[in-house]
């Protein structure tokens, strides 16, 4: 194939002309992706809040526009590259990574034709010559092969000739007894479901195209099969976050079928996190996820109520009676409220009419983050004398400037709210600049509630209340395994396949921070 060059003009000037606005189409192109992820950030916070069809659509508008877009930037013109190499740049040309050395690797030998094997006795096709190997080229090509196979247990029947005794090896215990399906089948079908987002219906339209007649049915019959027998793992694991100093909270609605009047009742999902990683502890994180067809406050006191330290939340009501300051207290927890609630506040408002005074906040607020930054990691003390001489005399001056400025504005205004709203919770607002054991937000519980908004449409087809505690469990599994750096998938197929003949008074031993493959274990015993 010709160059591209050859068809480039030979002026000069003509070609820095053509430079000139072939880089000033991919400024453009950049200008646009930027501004349609700012879009895209701002739908998604609000589907965050509140669903509904017309802004899921949006957003799909926008993602389909953002990659065509980056499509168009990713292929750049003939002519930019011809003219004036760019430098390498990351972001737009992300270096190739090699193939995964995990993967099984199958060869296939392409010999020039005539030349059927490495057997070169034959003669060069041109002049009848010796044929020698000079070497080879290798390209590797990443390749998807069918999902399923088939496992085929062989039990042979021993009889002893003399006395006529049968012996036969006991059958491998499976996850769902009597089932068919082996234990990485189900892991698949759970992680599809609760991490990937993917309902039972569409995985069974799946599985069909490969051959595999699965009905909805069954795979929710799996789905309650698994989430019975993984229970007390999910159990241990709520032990283990409760036993924190410290908790994130939060909770999210799902939609679920009311039996008998074909419509949906709205439950909801809570989360706990624990989690020592930002201020260098050593505990393993957890997350532990609950299901309750309301939001009664006795639904998070009961959760709660053998769990005494410090409460990372937003401001819900619910959480009030568990307070140690408060009237009826139940348990010693400790309010830390959440700076991202207040920053999203101003944020809204400054993104609805570019107000000054919402932006100052907005500043200042933002100080207190970059505070933040410097000791994320560190251990709890160096934490505590970083905030006492940075985030203390800020946290002074936001105070004295909030009360200045709501004191000129109408008390009906937005602007009033949301100071009033931060004013309101100041104690516990500012309680993380004197414990270097806590964060500035809640925002690890917030993450941990991001796949549930995410996937929220499943829950159109639970059925009932018990199709909630049983995502609850399988949640809890998933999320925790991905805290600790575990693929999920792989986790759970190795769980399962051991946690039916597993000691109930060893369960803590498949946890996901003390889990080891087989193998693993052997290796550590040697």
């Amino acid at each position: 194939m010709a160059s591209a060059s050859a068809d480039l003009p030979d002026d000069v000037a003509t070609l820095q002309a053509l430079l000139i606005a072939a880089r000033a189409q991919s400024a453009a192109h950049l200008l646009m992706i930027e501004k349609l992820k700012a879009q895209l950030a701002k739908l998604r916070r609000m589907q965050f809040g509140q669903s509904s069809e017309k802004l899921d659509a949006a957003i799909l508008q926008l993602e389909l526009a953002l990659e065509d877009v980056e499509e168009g930037t990713a292929a750049r013109t003939v002519l930019e590259r011809a003219v004036m190499p760019a430098a390498p740049d990351a972001r737009q040309h992300p270096v190739r990574r090699p193939l995964p050395d995990h993967l099984p690797r199958e060869e296939v030998i392409h010999w020039p034709v005539g030349i059927a094997s490495d057997d070169l006795g034959c003669g060069c096709l041109a002049c009848g010559g010796q044929l020698r190997r000079l070497g080879q080229d290798e390209t590797e090509v990443l390749e998807r092969v069918t999902l399923f196979k088939v496992i085929r247990h062989i039990r042979p029947k021993i009889v002893c000739r003399q006395c006529e005794a049968i012996v036969q090896a006991p059958m491998p215990s499976l996850p769902i007894e009597r089932g068919r399906p082996g234990p990485g089948l189900l892991a698949h079908v759970l992680v599809a479901k609760y991490a990937d987002h993917l309902p039972l219906y569409r995985q069974s339209e799946i599985y069909a195209r490969e051959g595999v007649e699965l009905d909805r049915s069954t795979l929710a019959d799996w789905v309650g099969s698994a989430a019975a027998l993984l229970t007390p793992l999910a159990e241990a694991i709520g032990k283990h976050a409760m036993a924190g100093p410290a908790l994130y909270a939060d909770d999210t609605p799902v939609p679920v079928l009311a039996p008998g009047f074909g419509k949906t009742a709205t439950g909801r999902l809570w989360v706990y996190v624990r989690d020592e990683r930002p201020h260098a502890g050593d505990a393993a994180p957890a997350v532990l996820y609950r299901y309750t067809p309301d939001r009664k406050g006795i639904r998070p006191q009961g959760h709660l109520q053998g769990f005494a330290g410090y409460l990372h939340a937003d401001g819900y009501a619910g959480f009030d009676k568990l307070y140690a300051d408060s009237p009826g207290k139940r348990t010693a927890i400790t309010e830390v409220a959440c700076w991202a609630h207040v920053w999203r506040k101003f944020f809204d408002i400054h993104q609805s009419n570019a107000s000054p005074v919402a932006a100052e906040a907005l500043r200042r607020i933002g100080e207190l983050y970059q505070v933040e930054d410097a000791v994320r990691g560190r251990p709890p003390d160096e934490r505590r004398r970083s905030r006492q001489e940075h985030a203390l005399p800020r946290l002074a001056d936001l105070r004295s400037w909030l009360d200045a400025t709501l004191s000129k504005l109408s008390g009906k205004s937005e602007l009033a709210k949301a100071i009033r709203y931060g004013l309101s919770r100041w104690p516990a607002l500012t309680r993380y600049a004197d414990h270097g054991g806590l964060e500035i937000d809640n925002n690890a519980a917030e993450r941990a509630i991001r796949p549930l908004a995410i996937g929220r449409k499943n829950w159109l087809f639970a059925g009932s209340d018990s199709g909630g505690e049983r995502a609850a469990v399988i949640y809890t599994l998933i999320e925790t395994a991905k805290l600790n750096g575990l693929d999920p998938q792989a986790y759970l197929r190795d769980v399962l396949a051991r946690i039916g003949e597993h000691p109930i008074n060893r369960i803590g031993e498949l946890v996901p921070w003390n889990w080891q493959t087989p193998r693993e274990a052997v290796m550590l015993a040697a």
